[in-house]
């Protein structure tokens, strides 16, 4: 996993490790700046090498983005795909991508990668997580399209809520609260994650 600790690798590290160490620096770093306002030479800091090192290893900004995003794709795929077919399909698939939702790394890569749609590659793989997404609720549910929509609809807008930091200055504005609160519970800023009626929503 890429999000271990890697600090207490010995002086010596393997090229694995070396690896590894970058895409954390590298997961951290695109999480807070984004796609187009990050740099290879960031990430080298970072990660404490130099940035041909990153180029050697990843050959392109691009290609190490796309690794990053490949893993938080796969992620939410297979946390899915790991929920049963069936009537409380819905509410555990809302459930599981609670975990998810925590990460909040793992959010804002999620939401920077549909940001650099316009990349073909990052574009193709942002697509393909979201038809997927809608491919598994209505396998698993048993749901219509509008459903899987929907779902995938009130999962996007809980994304955009807990990426701005919406919950946690839900007392700016009163419309902002009620928003928050029809969209994603009362006490999100608790760590509980509801969408209207109990029921987790997800992306």
């Amino acid at each position: 996993m890429i999000e271990r600790d890697v600090r207490r690798v010995g002086k010596r590290m393997t090229g694995e490790a070396r690896r590894e160490q970058i895409l954390t620096a590298a997961r951290a770093v695109f999480a807070e700046g984004g796609y187009e306002g990050t740099t290879t030479d960031q990430v080298a800091r970072a990660a404490g090498v130099s940035q041909p090192y990153v180029i050697r290893l990843f050959g392109s900004k691009q290609q190490l983005f796309l690794e990053l995003y490949q893993h938080v794709s796969t992620r939410i795929l297979e946390t899915f795909s790991a929920v049963p077919a069936g009537p409380d399909a819905g509410r555990m698939m809302g459930e599981s991508y609670i975990g998810l939702v925590a990460d909040r790394d793992l959010l804002r890569l999620l939401m920077h990668g549909f940001i650099a749609g316009s990349d073909p590659q990052i574009g193709s793989l942002a697509r393909h997580t979201l038809a997927e997404v809608f491919r598994l609720f209505r396998d698993r549910t048993g749901g219509s399209e509008q459903e899987a929509r929907d779902f995938l609809a009130q999962g996007m807008l809980i994304n955009v809520l807990i990426a701005t930091g919406a919950p946690e200055h839900s007392g700016d504005e009163l419309a902002l609260a009620a928003l928050c609160d029809c969209t994603i519970g009362p006490h999100r800023a608790g760590g509980t994650t509801e969408s209207p009626g109990g029921d987790p929503s997800v992306t």
